[in-house]
């Protein structure tokens, strides 16, 4: 099966990543002119009458609130008023003085001044170091007693941001606010901020931030391989030893019959494959297909490999197996690769029968069997043998093959030799064949993928398996793994609602940076 992911871009990345030419410039100094622009969060009806509520405690109901002391109080009650937090409008004041606020649905975001920028400057070691040597620093210069940061072209110059928590504020406003950042990607995000503020760690601090946004790693697109390296499994040393079984469908349009479901059971050996149109996928019809179609005809396996739907699991499913001595293999949730060998079937099963079904493709139930007949006398690419071959242990003979009607009858003494001389042959060739060609796979498979190897506490998000609409979140959680099943399979646990836990596979899931992640 064609690996989808090797196609897409890879990279070291998660976010929504932008492509951009890269550009050579000489840098230019240019004035800096603070931009005349306010960004305030929505103030609520109930915010605002808490507002007063405080004034008329004060004793100041007469007093009408002005310039900074407005914008502190209107500031420290939005902080407090989840309701208004991702609701941001642009306004522009009279004052000269830049404003910078905004809320954040993860961390309080405050308001700023370009004089607290000053503040926090001529309090900084490293900003009066270099004030103090502005000569020997060639891109930094002072204007109006601010360190400012001289930038390449098209880039104008900008203040320094010395403070630590004002640039994680700063991060937050220009990506995860609506009105300033929309939770665009890395490009975006870091090119908006370098207009306007300058630090040295700039691009990998908002490079940090946006792998452990949540929103943007619920909804985005993963452009990159899933981790995880590919786990083959195993031919089996014969033939009818493992058995994989499947219901595929339901199928529209539905036969005329009535039938909506083709049930199937494939030998992982030797890729013979069993089939038949049914009109449900419940445990009685599966339970009946096993038996009588399967069982009767070609003996009892050694296992069978299933999904977990509820009509393999079923107590009537497990009485049976149970009664037979059949291994019963649940397949990993939501993974279908387990049980890849019966899936491929399907892929290549759908297809062939609406080449021969009719125009309204009410008669597929009747193309069914000659599918899966030329399935089973044709070569198989895997294994490099015919799977009718293989099952019977002698060549088929097609309705318009030629023969000359001669009957040949073998010697008693040969005949069981012979046949068992060469159905050991081409097993052992079929095996070979099926791991050379797991192997070239898993090379492609793997390649350029990490193998994850997560530990017992960490913070993931898993695969949203129910998305049906393009808003749905692609990923859910946050999830802590509370357990190691294998080298791919996990248990976790939902950090908030601790009575959900799912068993998953790595491919499904996405971890959290742990330097910045956030309890929505």
């Amino acid at each position: 099966m064609a690996d989808y992911l090797s196609r897409s871009p890879i990279g070291n990345y998660q976010e929504d990543i932008d492509d951009f030419p890269s550009q050579l410039s000489k840098s230019t100094q240019t004035s800096y002119s603070p931009p005349i622009v306010t960004i305030n969060a929505v103030t609520t009806r109930a915010t605002t009458a808490r507002i007063n509520s405080m004034l008329n405690n004060d004793n100041s109901s007469n007093r009408i609130l002005t310039g900074t002391n407005k914008k502190r109080l209107l500031n420290k009650n939005t902080e407090q008023n989840g309701d208004a937090r991702d609701n941001a409008e642009l306004s522009h004041p009279a004052s000269t003085t830049s404003q910078f606020s905004c809320i954040s649905h993860t961390d309080s975001i405050t308001s700023f001044t370009m004089d607290d920028i000053l503040k926090q400057q001529q309090s900084d070691v490293t900003v009066q170091h270099i004030i103090r040597n502005i000569d020997k620093y060639k891109k930094y210069f002072v204007d109006n007693g601010m360190l400012m940061r001289q930038q390449a072209y098209p880039l104008s110059s900008v203040p320094y941001i010395s403070d630590r928590k004002l640039r994680a504020n700063i991060i937050r406003i220009y990506h995860d606010t609506p009105a300033n950042g929309a939770h665009f990607g890395r490009f975006k995000t870091t090119r908006k901020i370098q207009e306007r503020f300058y630090w040295p760690s700039i691009t990998r601090d908002i490079r940090l931030h946006i792998r452990s946004c949540i929103p943007c790693l619920q909804n985005n697109h993963q452009r990159r391989k899933t981790p995880g390296f590919l786990k083959p499994i195993a031919p089996p040393e014969g033939i009818w030893q493992l058995l994989a079984m499947d219901f595929h469908g339901p199928i529209v349009p539905s036969s005329r019959e009535g039938h909506k479901y083709i049930i199937s059971i494939t030998d992982i050996l030797s890729k013979f494959v069993i089939t038949k149109a049914v009109k449900d996928c419940s445990a009685l019809t599966a339970s009946k297909f096993l038996i009588y179609d399967v069982i009767l005809k070609y003996g009892t396996p050694r296992a069978i490999l299933t999904d977990r739907g509820t009509h393999f699991t079923a107590a009537l499913m497990n009485d049976i197996f149970k009664q037979l001595g059949v291994t019963h293999i649940l397949a990993t949730p939501y993974h279908p690769s387990t049980n890849g060998q019966i899936e491929r079937y399907n892929a290549t099963m759908d297809a062939k029968i609406a080449a021969l079904s009719n125009d309204r493709r009410s008669d597929w139930n009747e193309k069914l069997p000659f599918v899966t007949f030329n399935y089973n006398t044709t070569i198989h690419a895997t294994s490099n043998n015919i799977p009718f071959n293989m099952m019977y242990g002698r060549s088929p003979l097609l309705p318009f093959d030629y023969h000359t009607g001669i009957v040949s009858l073998p010697s008693e003494k040969t005949y069981m030799h012979d046949l068992n001389k060469y159905l050991s042959m081409i097993t052992n060739n079929a095996r070979y064949h099926i791991l050379n060609q797991q192997t070239k796979y898993k090379i492609r498979y793997d390649s350029n993928r990490s193998d994850a190897d997560y530990k017992i506490g960490d913070t993931v998000l898993i695969k949203n398996i129910h998305t049906r609409h393009k808003f749905n979140i692609r990923y859910e959680g946050p999830y802590r793994i509370i357990r190691k099943l294998a080298s791919k399979t996990y248990i976790v646990q939902h950090v908030k609602h601790t009575h959900l836990q799912k068993q998953i596979t790595v491919d499904s899931i996405i971890p959290l940076c742990k330097n910045k992640y956030h309890h929505q």
